[in-house]
């Protein structure tokens, strides 16, 4: 797999050697209008990808670098050759193309997987697996740079968004490559023939899903169950349409596009469910129409999961109540079931969705960066639909746009950037070029078939990307980085990117069905031994007094828990367990009562087995998470049910280590709330941590638009400030909103500059 064990399980380490020795030749000799045109994405660590480069080395310095870094991942450039073709690994004019030359570079240090990007690769590939290389991608006959710069992209870009593994790495990677550059006639230079043979290759088997089926002690049991042999559990599930909008020209959905978008998707999901999580089970009524069919011990469970990007989803499931109430073995029979069901989607080429388009979709900044797109319409299961609808509004999200999918449903894919639009849009050009297809621009529609002209004036943006006439490509200015061999940009910074288009889109908003701890159901619907929820009890009632003192306000925030607590069936009592006070805590001390605290309710999937050392098992912002500071930020301001009253991002984050000067992530404030609610939500009502407020203004603690004042930490109804030019309270219920200031603040405020003036006129 990619990742390693351990505390670093969410990173990948690259070791990539470039072949550099014709790159000084490249810059003094003219460069072709398609290496011009073509944007070569630079290898740089990002994400869950961290990147060491070696340019031309020699055999020593590799195995030196191969023995410090130890990388899950080597990637071996070979040269670029005079016809813009892929050659043999060359280190400093040393040719390196036998299978000897190749394996005996690894010596004691073995990586999991090893990319050889040169042609006619398979003898070098043999000789690596045999050697002990788990898995090797090759190349078995010759390839443009163009071709292969596309399939590396695709590649590190999954390896960047999730932690997964090769195989459904390479599946991903190879279906993008199939869907743009084998169809499109872009694997050889100058439009030569293609064939089956041509494209990556993969040695290595497809990982398995060990399912362990319980056998049944009891002799005494009835004859359907002395078989020793348990139902496999079924998930009920509809399938539903979903519309995609893909970059490129596409005049008709042959079954080659088809098949690779359904491919992809497929290894997508793939990679989502082999690395998920279930957190939650609870008993459920079986579908109306399924429950006569069941059979003696059979029960129903409805499952929480969250998916290897943390995206969460709820599935329907039956079995034996062996497998059911066993987390570890329901959660295996889960992605058992998925993951081998590989036609999770399907596409519908002789519906009327898929029919030729009279027209062409109406372009939009937001989507691809108002780059050409074709419509396709699929049939996917709904937790699958639940999926794809979470991961596209994540700026950080890179599988999607390997696909080339540029919207979902309607919903923009927010990390698709000027670039992405750019190279995927240079594989269609070539089309009409190589004489293939003489009807890339579809045909004008008539004027009353024509979209109105937009109501406002397009950012200038789209005037930057405004496509040509001729192909639907776009219009680059030209840049003076320098190219490497093979279409390898070198950064002028070290690992800094240019400012992205895509993160300074407004994304789209998604209301995403949260999955709430408690949750309230009749106690007849109870199995022993799995966790229930109970829906959360409205607020304390409202206080009339004109002030309220902590003591009170501290009595009624552990009637709240009290409250809530009573509905568990697991009770969610005080824990007992001695910590110090939160203002003196420690912080080792603080997260191993979290622990402990996790332990005895249940949540034992959270504990990382290196112990403290290890927890949490969450990665922010390539830093363990700061659960301490974190809760302390959040119990100080009100607790977790004051919800949009928390400026997480500007308020609790930067009090967090995993904050940075230049942290560009977007959606750490709903992160946040997706973590709190995994490990410390439970975890603050079995405590009096909360520091229960009331409004400075009204003096009650009923619901409503609360707001925190930046200044004094002071909590208040928006709608209780009744001063003019506040605006609205969206605009600071936001993670990175306004700073609310009190109008006791402001008026102290306005006092400290009078007299700052006023003693400067004396």
């Amino acid at each position: 797999m990619f990742h390693t064990q351990g505390a670093l399980k969410h990173t990948c380490n690259l070791l990539a050697v470039l072949c550099s020795e014709a790159a000084e030749s490249t810059r003094n000799q003219d460069v072709s209008e398609e290496r011009r045109r073509f944007p070569f994405p630079e290898i740089a660590s990002s994400g869950r990808l961290e990147v060491q480069t070696l340019k031309n080395p020699t055999p020593d310095e590799f195995r030196k670098s191969l023995d410090s870094w130890q990388p899950n991942l080597v990637y071996l450039q070979g040269k670029q050759l005079d016809n813009e073709e892929v050659g043999s690994i060359s280190w400093g004019g040393v040719e390196l193309s036998s299978p000897e030359a190749v394996s005996g570079l690894f010596s004691s240090t073995m990586p999991t997987t090893v990319y050889l990007e040169v042609p006619h690769g398979e003898q070098l590939a043999r000789s690596l697996h045999s050697k002990g290389v788990a898995y090797v991608i090759y190349w078995k006959s010759s390839f443009s740079c163009y071709a292969a710069s596309h399939f590396r992209n695709a590649l590190l870009s999954v390896i960047h968004s999730s932690s997964c593994h090769t195989w459904d790495a390479f599946q991903l990677a190879d279906a993008s490559f199939r869907l743009y550059c084998l169809r499109n006639n872009c694997v050889l230079p100058h439009g030569m023939e293609v064939d089956d043979e041509l494209g990556p290759n993969l040695f290595g088997e497809p990982p398995r899903i060990t399912v362990d089926v319980p056998m049944i002690e009891d002799a005494a049991e009835d004859e359907e169950s002395t078989s020793g042999s348990l139902p496999e559990i079924k998930i009920y599930d509809d399938d539903v349409k979903m519309r995609f909008l893909v970059c490129g020209v596409a005049n008709s959905l042959d079954a080659s596009l088809l098949s690779s978008l359904e491919d992809g998707l497929n290894a997508l999901l793939s990679i989502e469910m082999r690395g998920s999580k279930l957190h939650n089970r609870v008993s459920a009524l079986p579908p109306p129409l399924q429950a006569g069919t069941f059979s003696r011990g059979v029960v129903t469970m409805r499952c929480d999961l969250s998916t290897s990007s943390s995206a969460h989803i709820s599935l329907l499931v039956s079995g034996s109540a062996q497998t059911c109430f066993d987390d570890q073995l329901l959660e295996n029979h889960i992605k058992s079931e998925i993951i081998d069901k590989s036609e999770l989607i399907h596409a519908l080429p002789n519906s009327d969705e898929n029919k030729p388009p009279t027209s062409e979709p109406r372009r939009s900044v937001s989507v691809a960066c108002g780059a050409a797109v074709f419509e396709v319409c699929m049939k996917v299961p709904s937790w699958a639909s639940q999926i794809l609808r979470q991961l596209a509004p994540d700026v950080s999200y890179r599988n999607l746009v390997a696909l080339g999918i540029a919207s979902i449903q309607g919903l923009a894919v927010a990390s698709f950037e000027r670039e992405d639009a750019e190279r995927l849009l240079f594989f269609c050009s070539r089309l009409g070029e190589n004489g293939i297809s003489n009807n890339l621009k579809i045909g004008s529609p008539p004027s009353w078939l024509k979209p109105p002209p937009p109501s406002r004036k397009r950012p200038s943006i789209c005037h930057e990307l405004n496509p040509s006439v001729a192909n639907g490509t776009f219009i680059k200015k030209e840049e003076n980085e320098p190219v490497l061999s093979n279409g390898v940009t070198v950064p002028s910074t070290t690992h800094r990117r240019r400012i992205k288009i895509a993160a300074l889109r407004p994304i789209p908003h998604v209301r995403h069905q949260k999955m709430l701890p408690f949750s309230r159901i009749s106690e007849a619907d109870v199995h022993n031994g799995g966790p229930v929820k109970a829906n959360l009890p409205p607020p304390p009632p409202k206080h009339n007094s004109g002030t309220t003192p902590a003591s009170h306000r501290k009595s009624t925030s552990t009637s709240l828990a009290k409250q809530v607590i009573s509905l568990n069936p697991l009770p969610l009592k005080k824990h007992g367990c001695g910590r110090s006070p939160l203002h003196v805590c420690s912080e080792e001390e603080f997260l191993k009562d979290v622990m402990q605290f996790l332990i005895l309710r249940g949540h034992t999937r959270l504990i990382p087995q290196g112990g403290i050392a290890e927890f949490p098992d969450a990665i922010l912002n390539a830093k363990r998470l700061d659960l301490f500071n974190l809760y302390r930020e959040v119990v100080t301001r009100g607790g977790f049910h004051v919800g949009n009253g928390i400026n997480w991002k500007g308020q609790v984050f930067s009090k967090m280590r995993n904050h940075t000067v230049t942290n560009r992530m977007t959606g750490v404030g709903n992160t946040l709330k997706r973590h709190y609610e995994t490990y410390l939500l439970e975890y603050e009502l079995a405590h009096d941590d909360v520091d229960g407020e009331c409004c400075l203004l009204c003096h009650s603690s009923a619901p409503g638009d609360w707001v925190n004042c930046g200044l004094c930490g002071e909590w208040a109804h928006f709608g209780c400030d009744q001063r003019p030019g506040l605006g609205a309270f969206k605009d600071y219920a936001k993670t990175d909103g306004l700073e609310y200031i009190c109008p006791q603040c402001s008026v102290s405020n306005y006092k400290k500059r009078m007299n700052k003036s006023g003693n400067g006129y004396s």
